[in-house]
């Protein structure tokens, strides 16, 4: 089970975010958990700047704008 963390305020990319990785993953048929992190000092200490930001097992691979299908496709597989 990979463990996924969405980085952000709760804006709607975020949110967005949130909800394309979800719905990508009940697709493929990839068990994930999912947590919204929306504390400040926990997005910085991953060293993410702009939001969203998308942590998957504790690596940075995303941050800043709605990552795109395909892209979330690949972290999942």
């Amino acid at each position: 089970m990979k463990q996924i963390k969405v980085l952000g305020s709760g804006c709607a990319n975020c949110q967005t975010t949130a909800k394309l990785i979800q719905e990508t993953a009940r697709e493929l048929g990839t068990a994930i958990e999912l947590e919204k992190v929306e504390d400040i000092a926990q997005i910085m200490s991953y060293g993410v700047m702009s939001t969203p930001g998308v942590v998957i097992d504790g690596t940075v691979v995303h941050a800043g704008g709605v990552p795109d299908r395909k892209t979330i496709e690949g972290w999942l597989k």
